[in-house]
């Protein structure tokens, strides 16, 4: 084991001296035994995208082994309404070693692990959105020979009464510090509980979206995650909205992941950063600029990107964030450190300039491979998203970037070097292909791009039915334009999804 792995926070990572992905039965069980554990929660998301919980007295060690080797059972028609019938509705769930971590929260010393579902037959259960994202990473480097991986940047709002002292300039919080930013001992405790769990997170902050309303003060956070393999990151994403919503509800504080929670104030998204590896090498750079790698993988974005609105922005207020003249996009294009593009290649410390030398003298200069770091990053997504749908469609999408032969033809038409929502571009905007605009045109679009998701059974047909109506159930074609100058509706409308996701 390296001493990287030793900083790990987790405590079974701690106890047992190597990595999560080694965690066996007889791991579990013996650090049940030796940490005087008492309790063991199964844990799993639903379609509602929340984490659901079964929880377990160790009455013997003999009963651990039962539930750690054969699961339980449950009703897959609550969890999963839009794909099971309650008349065939019981699944298995079967936990995964690797995702072990000790419960924060709990009073009883207890201990978590995410779990997957299994059919009548003892087969993974097609509909799953883990198992999906499984396929999905698996497919891509089954066709490709490379390996796909992915962070988040997860934004949320932290809610309180308003004391009315150090306030910030409205939409100006970014980065801001204490006193002015009021919650960061919040989330800096936030990201250190994440770490207990086996997150691994890049770094934390205020963000621009702040504002006081009807006596209470409106902060917007963001975590950010480190690039991971992706079924990693979206279990890291999951137990991270878990943790924060938590830890709010201790600190008797209100937080919302809801994409937009008011007019004119930023709303909060799920931006997601993928970069493509082999040997350990990241693959998106090429002699310092963007590999054809890259723009492959943009160009399959470019072409679903319509269709990954379906399980990245899946309820109607999704769509009030995703307006022109905003940081979160409408238009299908991407660009070079460009924030009003949908697919934005941010720096990638390509310049190969010893900075930390130049500020400080007594640093002798040298070399470090900064290649690693450079990712490209989608911004349409937000809070409702299905993480694991959102992950496995973006999975796809860059897969189907090697698979057209006109990828790079599709790339460079859709690349923009220019402020899109500037009036001078509006004529390049023209050009441009549009994002949906409500869920029924989201569902539109999945349906006519469903091929590519079902292609290599990825996506199961079950679960793609099963969104579309879910979709089509909102009737929200005109929505955006009737409550837009309705501040009672919008109210509604946000109070309904404020807990999305």
């Amino acid at each position: 084991m390296n001493s990287e792995q030793l900083t790990n926070t987790n405590a079974l990572v701690a106890f047992l001296q190597k990595p999560a992905y080694e965690f066996t039965k007889n791991d579990i069980i013996n650090f049940v035994r030796k940490n005087d554990i008492q309790m063991v929660n199964f844990m799993y998301p639903a379609a509602d995208g929340r984490l659901k919980t079964l929880n377990f007295v160790i009455s013997s060690f003999s009963y651990l082994e039962t539930i750690l080797t054969c699961g339980e059972r449950v009703d897959g028609s609550s969890l999963f309404p839009n794909f099971i019938e309650a008349g065939n509705s019981d699944l298995y769930v079967i936990p995964r070693f690797r995702t072990a971590f000790v419960d924060p929260f709990a009073e009883l010393p207890t201990l978590c692990l995410l779990c997957s579902f299994f059919n009548k037959d003892g087969e993974l259960f097609e509909a799953s959105p883990e198992y999906t994202l499984h396929k999905a990473s698996e497919i891509f480097t089954r066709t490709t020979g490379m390996t796909f991986e992915a962070m988040g940047e997860l934004e949320y709002y932290v809610i309180a009464p308003d004391e009315g002292v150090f306030q910030t300039s409205d939409q100006r919080g970014y980065h801001e510090s204490m006193p002015f930013a009021k919650f960061n001992h919040f989330h800096t405790r936030c990201m250190q509980y994440i770490t207990q769990t086996g997150g691994h997170i890049k770094y934390g902050h205020s963000e621009v979206g702040n504002f006081t309303l009807n006596g209470k003060i409106y902060e917007q956070n963001e975590i950010e995650f480190l690039p991971t393999k992706v079924e990693d990151a979206a279990d890291q994403l999951v137990i991270a909205k878990w943790i924060i919503r938590n830890l709010a509800y201790e600190y008797g504080l209100d937080v919302t992941f809801a994409p937009k929670i008011t007019t004119g104030k930023a709303g909060s998204g799920l931006h997601v950063h993928m970069r493509i590896m082999k040997n350990g090498k990241n693959q998106m750079l090429e002699n310092g600029i963007l590999s054809q790698t890259a723009r492959k993988v943009i160009a399959g974005m470019m072409v679903l990107a319509p269709s990954i609105t379906a399980f990245g922005n899946t309820n109607p207020t999704s769509y009030f964030r995703l307006v022109p003249n905003q940081e979160a996009p409408t238009n299908i294009c991407w660009g070079d450190r460009n924030r009003s593009v949908l697919v934005r290649v941010p720096l990638g410390w390509t310049a190969q300039k010893d900075m930390c030398s130049r500020v400080n003298p007594l640093e002798k200069p040298e070399y470090f491979d900064t290649t690693q770091k450079q990712t490209v990053e989608i911004r349409s997504a937000d809070g409702s998203a299905d993480i694991y749908q959102l992950m496995a469609g973006l999975a796809v999408a860059c897969r189907y970037g090697f698979e057209m032969n006109d990828a790079l033809e599709i790339a460079g038409k859709t690349y923009v070097d220019v402020n899109i929502h500037r009036a001078e571009n509006m004529e390049r905007v023209k050009s441009l292909e549009q994002l949906p605009d409500n869920c029924v045109a989201s569902a539109e679009r999945l349906e006519q791009q469903r091929a590519v998701y079902e292609q290599y059974n990825v996506f199961s047909p079950a679960m793609i039915d099963g969104i579309i109506k879910m979709l089509k159930s909102y009737h929200d074609t005109n929505l955006r334009a009737n409550v837009m100058n309705n501040t009672e509706a919008m109210i509604e409308l946000v109070n309904k999804y404020f807990y999305c996701g």
